[in-house]
Formats: C-alpha cells, sequence, structure tokens
C-alpha cells in the first residue's frame, strides 16, 4: 500500500535531533511558558518575515484568539461580519462564530479553491469589518488584490495559513500579508509538530501583546488578569520540536513541489481536473487535490492498486448539522468540489517509484 501520508517515517528523518531536543526540556526542569518557546516564536517570526508570532495551542485557538484580541481592542464587536470562502474546513467558521460574530460565505475560485477578489468584493456590506482568506491545500489566496479591497473598505485581513507554510507571492511570505495570521502545526501539515500546536504571526505589537495575555488565562503577570482569557499555551516540548523541524521546512517543501510536479505533468487521463498554479513559489504543496466525477469509483479503483487517498472534505461547512439553519442561500461552486474532490499520496519523503505507480495507475482509470 503507498500510504497517504507516513508520519512516522517522517519523523524518522530527525529522530535523535528530536530525542535531544525532548530530553533537554525535560532536564530543564521548565516545560510552560520558558525558553523554547520564546526561541521557536523568535524563529517562525523571522521565518514568515514578522515582527511577531505568538504560539497557543492550536490552529484553532490561532484564530479565534486573534479575532477575540480585536474584540479586546474595539476594533471587532459582535455581529460584525467576517467574509470567508464557502467551502473552507469547519475550523475557519468555528472561530467567527466563538466570537459572536458573522460568518459571510463566498464561493471560491473555481480553479484555485481559494477567495475570489471579484466575489469578495461584491460580499462586502455596510457590516463588514474582515476577511479570512483561506490558503486552502498549500496554495496562497490573492493576497495583493485582497489587500487592496481591504484598504478601500478598512477591514481586517485574518489568513488562515493551517496548510500553507511557506507559500508565498513576489517573495513575501503568507503570514505576513494580512494584519495577522493563524497557524496550525498540527502533526500532518507541513510544518508539523507531534501533537497539537498553533501560532499567530503579526507585525502589531499591540496585538502580539494582548495574544499573549489572552492564551494565558488573560494575564502578562502572574495572578494578575487583564481579560477573561483562556488556556492556551504552546508547550515547550512542542516548541522544541518545531524548532528542530523548522529547520528542514524549506527543503522538505522542494521534494512536496517535485511530486506535484511529476503529477502535473505526468497524469494525463481527461477525467480528472489537476490543480493550477500560475505562480511559482505560491504553492507548498500541503495537498496534490484532484477533481473528478464518480469519486468513489476512483477511490475503489486506486484502493484495488494499493493507493490510498484522502478527502478533504466531504461536507461543507453550510451543511453541517452544527450549522443547521444558520446559512442562508446556494453554494453550488461549494458543494461541487466537496463533492468531486480526492488529495493523492504526497509527502517529502515519496519516492519515485511511487510517485509513477500512482500517476499509472490514475491514467489508467477508466
Amino acid at each position: 500500500m503507498i500510504p497517504f501520508l507516513d508520519l512516522k517515517e517522517i519523523n524518522a528523518q530527525y529522530q535523535q535531533q528530536l530525542k535531544e531536543a525532548c530530553s533537554r526540556v525535560i532536564d530543564s526542569g521548565w516545560y510552560i511558558m520558558g525558553n523554547e518557546l520564546e526561541a521557536f516564536e523568535t524563529e517562525f517570526a523571522a521565518y514568515c518575515g514578522t515582527r511577531f508570532a505568538v504560539g497557543v495551542a492550536n490552529g484553532l485557538d490561532a484564530l479565534t484568539l486573534t479575532l477575540r484580541a480585536w474584540k479586546e481592542l474595539g476594533k471587532l464587536q459582535a455581529g460584525d461580519e467576517v467574509i470567508v470562502p464557502a467551502n473552507t474546513y469547519i475550523a475557519s467558521i468555528l472561530a467567527i462564530t466563538e466570537n459572536s460574530l458573522t460568518p459571510v460565505l463566498v464561493e471560491p475560485d473555481e480553479d484555485t479553491y481559494n477567495l475570489c477578489p471579484f466575489k469578495t468584493k461584491a460580499a462586502i456590506t455596510s457590516k463588514t469589518k474582515a476577511i479570512l482568506p483561506v490558503h486552502l491545500y498549500g496554495l496562497i489566496s490573492p493576497m495583493p488584490e485582497l489587500m487592496d479591497i481591504a484598504a478601500k473598505h478598512d477591514l481586517l485581513v485574518l489568513e488562515d495559513c493551517a496548510q500553507s507554510h511557506g507559500a508565498q507571492i513576489n517573495d513575501k511570505k503568507c503570514g505576513n500579508w494580512g494584519h495577522a495570521a493563524g497557524f496550525s502545526f498540527y502533526p500532518g501539515k507541513n510544518l508539523g509538530a507531534l501533537g497539537d500546536a498553533g501560532a499567530v504571526t503579526t507585525n502589531d505589537p499591540e496585538l502580539a501583546s494582548i495574544l499573549k495575555a489572552l492564551r494565558n488565562y488573560g494575564s502578562h503577570k502572574k495572578y494578575e488578569n487583564s481579560y477573561q482569557g483562556v488556556n492556551s499555551r504552546l508547550d515547550e516540548i512542542q516548541a522544541a520540536m518545531l524548532s528542530i523541524k523548522l529547520k528542514y521546512l524549506d527543503a522538505e517543501t522542494e521534494q512536496r513541489r517535485k511530486v506535484a510536479q511529476a503529477y502535473l505533468t505526468k497524469i494525463i487521463n481527461p477525467l480528472i481536473k489537476l490543480p493550477r498554479v500560475e505562480k511559482q513559489g505560491a504553492h507548498v504543496w500541503h495537498l496534490f487535490t484532484i477533481e473528478v466525477d464518480n469519486r468513489d469509483n476512483l477511490v475503489s479503483f486506486l484502493n484495488e492498486q494499493g493507493i490510498q487517498t484522502l478527502v478533504h472534505y466531504p461536507i461543507p461547512p453550510h451543511t453541517q448539522k452544527a450549522y443547521e439553519g444558520f446559512f442562508e442561500g446556494e453554494y453550488p461552486i461549494t458543494e461541487k468540489i466537496h463533492k468531486n474532490i480526492l488529495s493523492l499520496p504526497l509527502s517529502p519523503i515519496m519516492g519515485s517509484k511511487e510517485v509513477d505507480a500512482v500517476v499509472i495507475a490514475l491514467n489508467c482509470y477508466k
């Protein structure tokens, strides 16, 4: 079986360094909010090109706490509208509704799966206060255009970078385009921890300061609570793991791009719609997604060939039971994407034989 993603083998490359980092934390006797976290925050901010990175417990908290911080700053208030792609993972929307804000779903571009500037502009109302572009599958959204729209309408921009570590436009990385950005370091991400972890990047010192308090019970100083915060701290061991893996992120991204390029050039089956990428460096290939009618037939066929695939994501957010009756309107593009999308095996450790096997199988599918 060609696995969709073999995390054990990916992390085995750095096993000795990861074990040494873990031992260093254990021996330090300091496990929360210490030197490892501070070091990783500094390193990740430098990688993204931002002034600040604030470690939190997971990617959802990164988005949720940023919106919460903007409410504390008076930049958002309950009921404000936040534009978000209709085909995103539900976490993007949960962060909005958790803050008593109103998600406004916008149909994505059919080729990139990301926010379309034209449709985004058309969705703006007097209640719109923010845009939450999601760099889905590893492809950065059209940030220059979206930032121009935001500037003209005085809107905040919160990037959802959960799948796009290192993706860039004109040498400017995701996480450094918007007013803030949320990252996930879930183990399966391009930069994955060995557990849950996340971070917010920003160039705003006031926002960073409030986030550091919100993640720690609303406290800058022990037993003094300025905000009604939460417990969402990136622990020392995960920070240490991430510092090790960050060193290899760009090299792993290049390997991902090689696999993706092989798929793009060698898969020639007209039944399969391949991803479209126009700008070099814009895509870091967290996922290689294809579209195909009768997806279940292809899944069964590939399974018979010993190839594991996954669906990201089978159920659109607006049809989830959690949001039953919440959204009005129709989203045919989103529903088509969720019905037809399929993710192929792709990882930085895939060999040419595995890649060729996937290509041959897809080209044989009828």
